[in-house]
């Protein structure tokens, strides 16, 4: 019944895989991870402790929830106000495009701020999973339009699955702007939501050069999925005053760093 769960199960992979129980269940329970994992409650209970310090869920009796959110404004208002910030980091970001590249933009508020951003004479190609980026790309006359079709995540606002992963596979693109929800120097690239996770990997492999554009607050953060490690990136754009963790532990993973006067 537990072949595929074992006493020598990695703690960190068990603890993955409680967080995709939980974001698919909205609630765990220490008894049934026991029987699902074969260990001992007391087990479960180390994790479900060590997965709350690290604030990625919250304990209540005889298990736990997803951390509480503070989710703010969703993905439509906040794509329609501005941004001083979040403008500054894309206009930068935008003049690395060059003619003639394949561009992959990846889903995000500040990736669509990017192709709002570009030189309104660039001749590119682009290709992205979000319609919403798609639309703002198609604004431009110099610009192909791909956009990879899937199932529509409505949090994210961008296509996910098999025909996704399978169109990302077929190209080699110049450049990446990858989205970002959390990036921290040890632990990388992480996501607040698992099925955006192998999209993300699937851009990352399909990429030359791979920029993450965030602002200071995504720094030194951690989220509950891991995408890539943080020697993937190549360059990263942020703001000049960086008040969580330490710019420098990002620059000796061989990372160029970017800071804007936001």
């Amino acid at each position: 019944m537990h072949d595929q769960h074992t006493q020598t199960e990695l703690p960190q992979l068990r603890r993955q895989k409680i967080l995709l129980i939980l974001e698919r269940d909205g609630k765990v329970m220490a008894s049934g991870l026991s029987q699902h994992f074969a260990v001992s409650e007391d087990t479960i209970r180390r994790d479900l402790a060590e997965l709350a310090e690290a604030g990625l869920v919250q304990r209540v009796h005889g298990g736990a929830l997803p951390r509480p959110r503070d989710t703010g404004k969703d993905y439509f208002t906040r794509i329609g106000e501005t941004d001083e910030v979040k403008t500054q980091l894309a206009q930068r970001a935008a003049t690395r495009v060059e003619n003639g590249q394949i561009v992959l933009f990846d889903s995000g508020t500040t990736t669509l701020q990017i192709a709002r951003s570009l030189p309104s004479d660039i001749r590119i190609t682009a290709v992205t999973a979000s319609p919403m980026t798609a639309i703002a790309l198609s604004e431009y006359k110099g610009i192909k339009v791909i956009l990879a079709g899937g199932q529509l995540n409505p949090a994210t606002q961008s296509a996910g699955g098999h025909e996704t992963l399978r169109l990302l596979a077929s190209i080699k693109a110049d450049l990446l702007f990858t989205g970002v929800c959390a990036i921290h120097p040890q632990i990388g690239i992480s996501s607040l939501h698992f099925d955006e996770v192998p999209v993300k990997q699937a851009m990352l492999d399909s990429a030359a050069q791979v920029i993450a554009v965030t602002t200071a607050d995504k720094l030194g953060a951690v989220e509950p999925f891991v995408v890539a490690p943080c020697s993937r990136l190549h360059t990263l754009i942020t703001e000049r005053h960086v008040a969580s963790g330490n710019i420098d532990d990002y620059r000796a993973l061989g990372i160029e760093v970017v800071q804007v006067n936001a």
